[in-house]
């Protein structure tokens, strides 16, 4: 029976509906949809529910919104609209139709030759690096931000933004800091993409040929089997993290594991730096939560995810649908599945198959969750009741003398 046909049979709405979304995300390998709806729980709707202004509402839509699109959508669309036409160009057929696939499965194909590897290997390179165009914009959208909330609310100081202080005082020295700073550092965030393109267009037009820039291609594609030669484990662990490399979405580029770890690691240098400019408190907070929403959407998820199917592995109800290498049929495997358990457990194929995809949905939906309700709601609301406790005190703590509380206030 048809996956589609057995969903119908589904006893309730919620199941069915949940089934058929879930069913639909998993036919795509690549990372976007899923990450795109996690990252936006996670960080958006906590943010817009401790919102402490209109503006602080505003400038985080603004972020979150422009960030999760930024990240989950434009390293597909660049790579495979922009960048890959143009590099390509010079490869025969076949190699073309090996670009998305990671260098790290085309180093083991022994149907590649040594000269074919050379070829494709700068090119893929410089498709990577012509996308760090994505991890550097979006460290311009944190200053981006700051002219938005500059702009329309004509607020720099964070203390006001997250009305801390009630009288909403704006320093004009403080907003043209801010302003110069944003602009300073978008002009630098360009500057290092024009190095990346440079970088790109040598890699395609004298890779081949050059030692050095094999080597570069091999740093920015597989770091890990540069760095840890003798060690396969840590060599893997490295390139699934931090290689530039595009994911292989049926012969399509998709955003990997280490482009999303680019896109956090220049992020957070974006949201430290913007948040200094605005002030002690917002770079406090920035300091409290970042480490832990940044670690949570890289690999914290992935981690959590993983420890809670071995916890449901351990129950007798769930060997059938978790391996004991932790490995979860895809939906279109459930209704064979479902087929052979009915014949084991003396039942119909629709109640199996009812079963499997309660425990499916149960696998997906607690990790997701727990990072809607702890690293979104918790983290989101115990860091903004830490930047009111750190404000309330740093006040207590101010000078009772109206000329040096001034003096502080300006330093």
């Amino acid at each position: 029976m048809q996956i589609n046909n057995l969903i119908n049979t589904l006893p309730n709405k919620l199941l069915k509906k949940t089934t058929k979304f879930l069913a639909k995300q998993e036919q795509s390998e690549s990372l976007s949809h899923v990450r795109f709806v996690q990252d936006t729980v996670t960080n958006l709707i906590p943010k817009a529910t401790f919102a402490r202004s209109f503006a602080d509402l505003s400038e985080n839509s603004f972020q979150e919104v422009g960030e999760s699109v930024l990240v989950y959508y434009t390293p597909k669309l660049l790579g495979n609209g922009v960048f890959r036409p143009i590099y390509q160009k010079g490869l025969d057929a076949s190699l073309k139709q090996k670009i998305s696939t990671p260098m790290t499965e085309l180093n083991r194909d022994a149907a590649i030759s040594a000269d074919k590897l050379k070829e494709i290997k700068p090119v893929k390179a410089a498709i990577a690096a012509s996308c760090m165009i994505i991890p550097l914009a979006e460290y311009s959208l944190c200053y981006l931000k700051n002219l938005f909330t500059l702009k329309v609310f004509h607020q720099a100081d964070f203390n006001n933004i997250a009305n801390l202080n009630k009288d909403k005082i704006e320093k004009q020295s403080k907003q043209e800091k801010v302003k110069k700073s944003a602009i300073n550092h978008m002009l630098g965030a360009a500057a290092a993409f024009g190095g990346c393109m440079l970088t790109s267009l040598l890699l395609v037009k004298k890779g081949k040929s050059s030692k050095a820039l094999q080597k570069l291609s091999d740093i920015i594609l597989t770091p890990g089997s540069v760095l840890f030669k003798n060690n396969e484990k840590k060599a893997a662990t490295v390139n699934k993290y931090f290689s530039l490399d595009f994911r292989d979405d049926k012969g399509k580029l998709s955003l990997s594991h280490g482009q999303l770890t680019s896109c956090v690691l220049l992020g957070g240098a974006g949201y430290f730096g913007s948040s200094a400019d605005r002030g002690k408190q917002n770079f406090l907070e920035t300091l409290f939560r970042f480490p832990l929403v940044g670690f949570y959407v890289v690999t914290g998820s992935e981690m959590f995810e993983r420890g809670f199917k071995k916890i449901l592995r351990k129950k007798d109800s769930f060997k059938d649908t978790i391996s004991q290498d932790i490995h979860v049929p895809a939906y279109k495997e459930l209704p064979e599945l479902a087929k052979k358990l009915a014949e084991k457990n003396k039942t119909t194929v629709e109640n199996e198959f009812a079963k499997l995809c309660k425990q499916k949905a149960l696998i997906t939906s607690v990790p997701f969750l727990f990072g809607m309700l702890f690293m979104g709601m918790f983290v989101a609301g115990v860091s903004r009741a830490f930047t009111q406790y750190r404000y309330n005190q740093e006040q207590k703590n101010m000078p009772t003398n109206l000329l040096e509380r001034a003096k502080i206030q300006n330093s």
